[in-house]
């Protein structure tokens, strides 16, 4: 089940490249997601298309996903209701240990997404926010489609859809299957963590 998750993890993870409502934040309009949506992943293009090492893109890609992606609401989203029965103290770490295998996923496939380009294609309302698809082409492949959903004040990446699946939905789905399996307790989910990122 390990193994699942952390698979699972990277691949949504890697996604964020392409481009959780938790809280009653007034959602963007369609025109302020665009924008958005036109500032961070012309941003992201940049960085990526860049020729700085690979060692330099992290750097400056770690604050600019920090800044635009609701990691934090995202990991509270993915808990479900096992969020409520942790203590304050495992709220805490699971959320750190939580961006950071979010976070180290991401930065493991910089190398892999260059000469990379987007394009807006639709903004539509949900009740999640404004989703926002793009089309992200690279050089010698298909183009891919892919929806990010936007919300919050400022805006912020709260989901991505792939191949029509929710990021977040399938990340809840797992941890609740892992800890359903586990009696429930958060903290064999902290520990399974601790062991990904090698902090045994």
């Amino acid at each position: 089940m390990l193994r699942q998750l952390t698979r699972r993890t990277i691949l949504g993870a890697a996604s964020l490249f392409a481009l959780v409502p938790t809280l009653a934040f007034a959602a963007p309009s369609g025109d302020e997601a665009k924008a958005f949506v036109n500032d961070f992943g012309g941003k992201l293009v940049n960085v990526l298309n860049s020729d700085g090492s690979l060692e330099k893109k992290r750097e400056v890609l770690l604050p600019l996903l920090l800044a635009n992606v609701d990691v934090q609401g995202i990991g509270r989203y993915c808990l479900g209701r096992f969020w409520r029965v942790a203590t304050p103290e495992q709220q805490k770490l699971y959320l750190e240990l939580f961006q950071d295998v979010l976070l180290n996923a991401v930065m493991a496939r910089v190398g892999e997404y260059q000469n990379i380009s987007i394009r807006l294609v639709d903004t539509v309302p949900s009740p999640a926010g404004q989703k926002v698809t793009l089309e992200i082409s690279r050089p010698h492949q298909p183009s891919i489609m892919m929806t990010a959903v936007i919300d919050g004040e400022p805006p912020k990446v709260v989901d991505l859809y792939g191949e029509g699946a929710s990021m977040r939905l399938t990340q809840r789905s797992d941890y609740t299957t892992y800890l359903t399996r586990h009696g429930g307790q958060v903290q064999t989910l902290i520990m399974a963590l601790k062991h990904q990122l090698g902090r045994d």
